[in-house]
C-alpha cells in the first residue's frame, strides 16, 4: 500500500484538466504515440466536441519515481460540471489527495473555490498546479497571490506546467508521489468498498468502479450492497489501464472494478458501500445519499408512430445513466410521451443530444420546470413538477419553490450588468467580496426556475465569456406562483403551459405569444394567440388571415357594393374560424425554448 497513490484532478471548466490527464497517461507509457488521441479519457463524441467531462473515468498509471520505486498512481477523473457535483464528491471520497489545476491567465474562478472547499471537507491533501504557463496572457505571480489569498494554500509549493506543451509533467508526477499520502486501511478487516461510478457493458452487465478501503475481494465471493441489500456473485475484479485488466484480488487501498452480472446501472447506487455477505462490515461508509432530479421536462416523439421506438431508446439509455428518471405522460397537443427528471440543465441537454445522436430519435422537449410545493387549505401538501397538475387556485393556501445560492465570479467592470441580470431573475439578498484586485464575487439567493432556462448563456454573453457561475441548492421559499396557459384560437395548448411567478407572468406570456406568432403559419381566418392566468388574458398576438381581394371585380358604382362584398367575406371568415382548427407546427414548440439572444 505504500506504493499506491489515489488522486483526482479538480479545476474550473476549461482549465486544462483533460489535457493534463492526457499528458500523464502519455508520460507513464500507458499509450503509444500511434494510438494516442486528445481527451483520451473522454469516450463520448459529445464530451470531445464540448470539451467537458460527463462520465468520469479512472486509470491506473504505472510510474517509476526518482527514488527508484515502482508506484501505481490511480487517477480518478471527475465530471467538471455543477450538475454532477454528487458524483464528484464520491470520487473525491475515494482519494487521499488532489491536484488543484488553476489557469495561469484566468486565475482562481467560481468552481475552483467550490472544488477546494469540497476537497477540504474530505480532508484531502491539495497540491496546487498552475497550468497554461506557455500562454502570452499568463500571469503566474498574480495567480500565486490568488492561491494564497483566496484559497489559503502555500503558493511556493505550486507546480508550474503547461499540459499542452508537456512542460512540468514529471514534477507533477513526483509531487503526487512525495506530497500525497499513501492509502490507509487493513486487508484483514471485513470488506468495505465505495462505489464512485458504474457503466453498462452489453455483454457483462453493469461494471462497478470502486475504491477498496478495508479487506479484499476475489472472483467467487458473494458481495452485498448495503443500501438495498442486493447480493451478487463476483465474476471478475481488476484495475483500469486504458482497457480493463483483470487481477486475482482487489485489496485495501486499490481502485478498480467489479463485474458480478448486475443487470442495470440503476441497481448500483453511487456512494453505496460493498461488503462481503458472509463477513459484512459493521457500518456503511459515510456520505451516501439518493440523487434526486431537480429539473423536469416532457419528451415527445415528433411523429406519434415513433413512440415505441422512443420508449425502447429511453430504456437502453437508462441502462447507462441511472440519474435519468422518466414516466409516461400524455398531452392533447403532442400525444404520448414521457415526463423526465434531470440533475440540471446540462444533464437535460446531454440526454436530448444523446437520444438524437446515438439512438436516432427526433424529439420535442417542453419548457423545463422545477418541483413546486403547494399547501392546500385542507392542510394537504402537494408537490407539482408538471403544470398539468397545478391545483385549483381556490384551494391553495401557500406555494413555495426551490431556491439556490448562486456564486458568480466576474471581472469588476461587468458588475452592473450582472447585478441587473440577477435582479431581473428575482435574485435577492446580494452579497459581494473582492477575492483579488479587479475581480468580484457576487452571491445571490435566486429561484432555481429562473436559472434553469437561459441564465448561464446570458451571463456568458454580458461578461464576454469571463463570468463563471456555481450554485448550491438551499431551502425552498414561499412564492406567489400562478399557472400561465397559452390559448391558440381560444383553445388551451397544454404542452405550452407554465408555472411562473406572478410578477414574471406577463413577460413570459408576451415572449411565448410573439414566438408562436412567428412560427404558426397564416390560415384562412384570423388567429388569436393569448396568454391567460385563469380567465384573465394578460398577453396577446394576432396572426392575420389570408385575404382574397373580393372587391377587385367592382369597377364603379356605389361604395355600398364594396361594403356588401366585404361584409359577406367577413361572415365567411367568422364561420370558418368556428369550424377550422389551427395547425401548430413542431417548430413552434421548439421556438418557445430558445433564449432571447438567439
Amino acid at each position: 500500500m505504500q506504493n499506491i497513490r489515489n488522486f483526482s484532478i479538480i479545476a474550473h471548466i476549461d482549465h486544462g484538466k483533460s489535457t493534463l490527464a492526457d499528458r500523464l497517461i502519455q508520460y507513464t507509457g500507458l499509450v503509444t504515440d500511434r494510438d494516442f488521441r486528445n481527451q483520451i479519457l473522454d469516450t463520448m463524441d459529445i464530451e470531445r466536441e464540448r470539451g467537458i467531462t460527463i462520465k468520469s473515468q479512472t486509470v491506473a498509471l504505472p510510474y517509476r519515481a526518482a527514488d527508484g520505486k515502482e508506484y501505481e498512481l490511480n487517477l480518478i477523473d471527475t465530471p467538471g460540471h455543477v450538475d454532477f457535483s454528487y458524483e464528484v464528491s464520491r470520487a473525491l471520497a475515494s482519494c487521499e489527495g488532489v491536484l488543484l489545476l488553476v489557469d495561469a491567465s484566468q486565475g482562481v474562478e467560481a468552481q475552483t473555490l467550490a472544488n477546494v472547499y469540497m476537497a477540504m471537507d474530505h480532508d484531502l491533501e491539495i497540491v496546487p498546479v498552475i497550468n497554461k504557463i506557455d500562454l502570452i496572457s499568463a500571469d503566474v505571480n498574480r495567480v500565486k497571490e490568488q492561491i494564497e489569498n483566496e484559497l489559503g494554500l502555500d503558493p511556493e509549493t505550486a507546480i508550474l506546467c503547461s499540459a499542452k506543451d508537456g512542460i512540468g509533467i514529471e514534477e507533477v508526477l513526483e509531487a503526487v508521489v512525495t506530497q500525497l499520502p499513501p492509502p490507509a486501511g487493513d486487508k484483514q478487516n471485513p470488506l468495505s468498498a465505495l462505489i464512485f461510478d458504474a457503466h453498462y457493458d452489453p455483454f457483462r452487465g453493469a461494471i462497478v468502479s470502486c475504491r477498496v478501503f478495508d479487506g479484499s475481494v476475489r472472483p467467487g465471493d458473494i458481495i452485498r450492497f448495503m443500501s438495498n441489500d442486493a447480493h451478487y456473485k463476483v465474476e471478475e475484479v481488476g484495475v483500469f489501464r486504458l482497457n480493463r485488466e483483470s487481477r486475482k484480488v482487489l485489496a485495501a487501498g486499490d481502485v478498480g472494478y467489479i463485474i458480478s452480472g448486475i443487470k442495470t446501472v440503476r441497481d448500483t447506487k453511487i456512494g453505496d458501500t460493498i461488503t462481503l455477505d458472509d463477513r459484512p462490515a459493521g457500518e456503511p461508509l459515510p456520505g451516501f445519499k439518493e440523487v434526486k432530479p431537480v429539473v423536469f421536462s416532457s419528451i415527445y416523439p415528433i411523429a406519434s408512430d415513433d413512440y415505441p421506438s422512443l420508449l425502447d431508446s429511453l430504456e437502453k439509455y437508462k441502462l447507462n445513466d441511472a440519474a435519468l428518471d422518466y414516466q409516461k405522460d400524455s398531452s392533447a397537443a403532442l400525444g404520448q410521451g414521457f415526463r423526465c427528471g434531470f440533475l440540471g440543465l446540462l444533464h437535460l441537454e446531454i440526454v436530448q443530444e444523446r437520444l438524437e445522436r446515438e439512438y436516432g430519435q427526433s424529439i420535442i422537449m417542453t419548457v423545463p420546470s422545477v418541483r413546486y410545493k403547494f399547501v392546500l387549505k385542507n392542510g394537504e401538501t402537494v408537490t407539482v413538477d408538471n403544470p398539468q397538475y397545478y391545483p385549483d387556485p381556490v384551494d391553495i393556501e401557500s406555494a413555495s419553490e426551490p431556491f439556490i445560492k448562486a456564486g458568480i465570479l466576474i471581472p469588476e467592470r461587468y458588475m452592473g450588468a450582472v447585478m441587473k441580470l440577477c435582479m431581473e431573475r428575482r435574485g435577492i439578498n446580494p452579497r459581494s467580496n473582492y477575492p483579488a484586485p479587479g475581480r468580484i464575487e457576487l452571491v445571490f439567493d435566486m429561484p432555481l426556475a429562473e436559472v434553469i432556462f437561459d441564465f448561464y448563456d446570458r451571463l456568458k454573453t454580458i461578461t464576454q465569456g469571463y463570468g463563471s457561475f456555481d450554485y448550491d441548492l438551499i431551502e425552498p421559499r414561499d412564492s406567489d406562483l400562478v399557472k400561465l396557459d397559452i390559448l391558440v384560437n381560444g383553445e388551451r395548448v397544454d404542452a405550452l403551459s407554465l408555472i411562473v411567478h406572478r410578477d414574471r407572468a406577463r413577460t413570459w406570456g408576451l415572449q411565448v405569444c410573439d414566438r408562436l406568432k412567428d412560427e404558426i403559419p397564416r390560415h384562412q381566418f384570423k388567429i388569436a394567440i393569448q396568454g391567460a392566468i385563469g380567465g384573465k388574458i394578460i398577453s396577446r398576438s394576432t396572426i392575420s388571415a389570408f385575404r382574397k381581394d373580393v372587391t377587385a371585380k367592382c369597377y364603379g358604382g356605389d361604395i355600398t357594393r364594396k361594403r356588401k362584398l366585404l361584409e359577406k367575406q367577413k361572415k365567411g371568415k367568422k364561420r370558418m374560424k368556428m369550424v377550422g382548427s389551427v395547425m401548430i407546427p413542431q417548430s413552434a414548440f421548439v421556438s418557445v425554448l430558445k433564449s432571447d439572444n438567439e
